[in-house]
């Protein structure tokens, strides 16, 4: 069965948005950069999903041992790390580049999460839609909070009795039944 098309594309600038979530800075002093990368992967797993987003987090390569390569965690979000000597910024630059022709682009949006100044100026210059880190960090939170609202009230209290999770009009009309009033 073929995945619907999401309806955005969302390009994120990764150590960016570690460096400015107030969170995930603390993480990544305290732990290192790998502990801060898996947290950012977490909170934008449910974000991708709920939004039915395209997510892709961008990280430089100078910070791993390893070259280029792609990591796929859910239908939803992946992880690109750059090639040597690339940069997340020129990858997403180039990126924008390819979508600004195409046709894709008719039917879906192209977002990048990013507070580099210049990378904001960039790809908005190739049509796509900025989001600031704090932006995507206050929508991430929301969506999660909306998410938890959502699972405290679909649960039903427990009982221990089948009567008690019926609505009330089946429950009156298994009354009538057991007192003989058809």
């Amino acid at each position: 069965m073929l995945r619907p098309s999401p309806q955005a594309v969302l390009l994120v600038d990764g150590y960016n948005i570690v460096g400015l979530w107030a969170d995930l800075r603390e993480v990544r002093d305290r732990d290192g950069l790998e502990p801060a990368r898996r947290h950012l992967i977490e909170a934008l797993t449910g974000y991708s999903a709920f939004q039915g987003f395209d997510t892709q987090i961008v990280f430089d390569s100078q910070y791993r041992e390893t070259g280029s390569n792609r990591e796929i965690i859910t239908p939803n979000l992946s992880v690109h790390y750059t090639d040597f000597g690339q940069t997340a910024d020129t990858y997403i630059e180039k990126a924008c580049a390819d979508f600004r022709y195409d046709m894709r682009k008719f039917q879906q949006r192209l977002i990048v999460a990013t507070s580099d100044r210049a990378q904001q100026l960039t790809v908005v210059g190739y049509g796509a839609e900025w989001l600031s880190a704090e932006r995507l960090g206050a929508e991430v939170e929301a969506i999660a909070r909306r998410v938890q609202r959502q699972q405290k009230n679909s649960k039903k209290p427990s009982s221990r009795f089948l009567a008690h999770a019926l609505d009330p009009a089946a429950q009156q009309q298994l009354s009538k039944l057991r007192f003989g009033k058809f």
